[in-house]
Parts: structure tokens; sequence; C-alpha cells
């Protein structure tokens, strides 16, 4: 077990293994439109988080599914990351777990079962941290290992948060430091030190539950959480939305202080430069601005910072949640803006 290399039976680990954002685009255009009742609050629309449907006067359903193939060898540490990172999408509604079902994939000629088993000991620590069950799930036999979660929650229709309901005027506030995606680079070309692997599991398996708090937050309009497209390509859905642009400060983003180097040296995903190819159109990049700061803020995060957009006088007490929660590094990175006459929602990028 100890020898086994799970990223080595993986093309793409984490998030960086989901669909180039403009494929998907393409793809989900074509996707046929089913029915929409009034109870469902959030569908398809402007690709939320999660799915939300109304219940009664009190209640709404959150309902999000998110699984991977494998972004560290650690059958253990698999297992935190994906099921973090897939009940993100429920906190980044405003929602609060209540049940889990697991999502599993396995070469099962090529797994042993202990280590199939690591992988769901990992996911069920993190739904007992979270104070969930994993009440079920399903299994197949496949070539690639892939687990996850389909996550189910609560919350109060008044205090959805979704991703279009950011305001002109709003300040952007993010939980956690970019990188990720460069980590596990480095993690597969057998760079990564302990101490960057320690870093990159500590920020993996934080869970986002101050999300439940932020919502509750007067002057908290909208959220959302970064993770495959990187934080360039889920700022582009709260602008495209919300019908806003937003320009942020290159300088103020918290940035994880291991991956920096490996950026530099060019050490990033494919996903890096795929997410930037399809949306790079839509992004005003500076001139003196560097190319490894560019392969940062496209940057597949998996298990990644809630991204929150806030009045100006609600920034202090969303950072004050962030910092209470353990988030640290949380960072005010710029604001939200009418889009210019004759121009289309997009973001700008400052140095």
């Amino acid at each position: 077990m100890e020898q086994l290399a799970l990223t080595r039976f993986s093309h793409g680990g984490g998030c960086g293994c989901k669909i180039a954002p403009g494929l998907l685009a393409e793809i989900l255009a074509r996707a046929p439109q089913g029915l929409v009742p009034p109870e469902l609050l959030v569908g398809t629309e402007t690709s939320d988080d999660a799915a939300v449907y109304r219940l009664n006067d009190t209640q709404a359903l959150v309902a999000t599914t998110d699984f991977f193939t494998p972004i560290v060898d650690d059958p253990f540490d698999f297992g935190r990351i994906a099921a973090t990172n897939a009940l993100s999408d429920i906190y980044a509604m405003g929602g609060t777990p209540i049940m889990a079902l697991a999502l599993v994939g396995m070469p099962i000629d090529k797994l042993p079962p202990e280590v199939i088993g690591r992988v769901l000991e990992g996911g069920a620590s993190i739904c007992r941290e979270a104070g969930i069950p994993v009440a079920g799930g399903h299994s197949i036999d496949v070539l690639e290992p892939i687990y996850g979660l389909v996550g189910l929650g609560l919350v109060h229709p008044e205090r959805v948060r979704r991703n279009s309901a950011a305001q002109a005027g709003d300040v952007l506030v993010l939980g956690k430091p970019l990188g990720v995606g460069i980590l596990s680079a480095a993690l597969k070309k057998g760079l990564l030190d302990a101490a960057g692997y320690a870093e990159m599991i500590r920020h993996t398996t934080q869970l986002n539950r101050v999300g439940i708090e932020l919502a509750g937050l007067d002057g908290v309009h909208a959220m959302t959480d970064v993770t495959g497209f990187g934080l360039a390509g889920h700022l582009l859905e709260i602008c495209r939305g919300s019908g806003l642009s937003a320009e942020v400060s290159l300088g103020a983003l918290p940035l994880i202080a291991s991956a920096v180097p490996f950026a530099q040296q060019g050490i990033v995903t494919g996903a890096s430069g795929r997410n930037w190819a399809g949306y790079g159109g839509q992004i005003a990049w500076p001139g003196a601005a560097s190319d490894w700061q560019r392969a940062l803020v496209s940057d597949p995060q998996t298990s990644g910072g809630l991204l929150v957009s806030c009045k100006p006088d609600a920034a202090p007490d969303v950072l004050d949640a962030f910092r209470r929660a353990g988030f640290a590094q949380a960072a005010a990175i710029g604001a939200l803006h009418p889009v210019p006459a004759g121009e289309k929602a997009g973001a700008t990028f400052h140095p």
C-alpha cells in the first residue's frame, strides 16, 4: 500500500480533470432544457455550485455532486480531499450539509480492497467532521480511480447565496490562497517536499463551513467556491450571472507560499492552459504581469476557497468570520462595477 501511487492511474487529478470551460459550454448548449418547477430556486442557468429546491417557507434542499480522479497518492488523503471538495458546494450556497452518498469507481483488478477501503475511510472522516453520515452510494469497476460524494443540505430560502446576485460596488473576498493545482503538478513530478505536501493537504481538507455564517451576514450578496476553472473562471461566472465587471489586484491575491517558486519555474497543470484558452478573451490582462501570475489565476483549485461578493461596509465582518474560522490568508482582492457601455461582463486584473 505504501508504494502504490494512486496518481499513476489518472490522466489528471482533482478538479484539474474537469472538462475545459470552453468545451463544457459547448456541450451544455446542446443539452435539452428539462422541466423547471417553481420550487426550483437554483438550477443550471448560471453554472451555480448546487441545485436548490424549496421544500416549504423555511427550508430548501441543497443538492450537489462532485467526484474526480486522484490528486495525491495516499488513498486516505485522496478520500479526505474529495469529500471536502464535494461538501464545499453546499457551504457555497449558504447551506448546512445533512447527508452524503459515496460515488466510487475503482479499477478492481489493479487496486487491492484495503486501498479502496482507505479512500472510503478518508471521505467518511471528513463527513464525520462535518457532522453528517455517509448514508449510501454507488460503486462501479472502471479504468481510473474515481471518488466523490453526492451532498445534500438544507438552507432557509431567504439565505440562499447564488453566484448571480452580486451588486455593483461590492467588494470581493477570497477565503483560501491559490496554488493547489501547481502543488499537485509538482507532486506528480516528484518535486514536492514533505512541508509542501502538508501545506497542500491542510488547505484541501479545510471545510468551507464558514459559508453558513457568511450567508447570514447583512451585505453578503453572492458566493461561490473556487475550484477547477480557477479564480478567473469562477469570478467570470459571478460577473456573467450578475451582469457586472470585476477588477482584481494581483498583489492582493493570497497565494500558497510553496506554490510560487514552482509557478515561476513553469511547473503548472495542463488544465491551467485549457482554462485560459476557454475564457482568456473575457479578461483584460496587464502587460506588466508575468506568465506565472496568469498560471495562478487560472490554476485549478481542488477544494478551493469561497469567493464572496459583499457590500464594502460588510467586508470587515466577512474577513473576521473567515479568520475566526481558521482561514488566516483570507483577503479582499477586488471589486465589482457596472459593465461599461458597449462591453460585455468580464474581469480586469491589475498589477
